[in-house]
């Protein structure tokens, strides 16, 4: 089975190359991946709509790619195409709900992918202000997940 990361760097290279599908394949693997592309205008790769001069490379998992200058909340994205999960358990109460502070490390959600369940961090302090997915719905890398009124 493919890990997460090795995933992840297949999402980022589909992102970063504008591909919709990927199939790779050898002897022992066969991996195929495929993107919704989005709307005209409505950034999804890593860094894309920050200021000129920002530095892409610095948006990750843990960190918000974008702010939505509007509202002037912060997003959270999903790092990774997965399952969207705001809970630890079912029966569980959720990570965060709108009106609960967060830090930088504060765990926001889990992303399912390949049956590996990966933590998301705020990556920002502040207060969440609205949960944009459901529990259970299918996210894309880049998705926006949360926003944050920074503190």
């Amino acid at each position: 089975m493919i890990d997460a990361k090795r995933l992840q760097e297949l999402v980022r290279l589909m992102v970063d190359n504008d591909l919709s599908e990927l199939d790779l394949r050898d002897k022992d693997q066969t991996v195929s991946l495929k993107r919704a592309t989005a709307p005209a205008g409505h950034p999804t790769a890593p860094g894309a709509g920050l200021p000129p001069g920002s530095d892409a490379n610095a948006a990750s998992a843990t960190v918000p790619a974008k702010i939505d200058r509007d509202a002037g909340l912060i997003a959270i994205e999903s790092p990774m195409v997965g399952t969207f999960y705001l809970r630890p358990k079912p029966d569980a109460e959720p990570f965060v709900k709108v009106g609960t502070p967060v830090g930088q490390e504060t765990v926001v959600c889990l992303v399912e992918a390949m049956k590996v369940f990966n933590e998301v961090q705020a990556g920002v302090d502040g207060t969440i202000e609205r949960v944009l997915v459901k529990d259970g719905e299918a996210v894309e890398f880049g998705q926006r997940l949360f926003l944050v009124r920074p503190a």
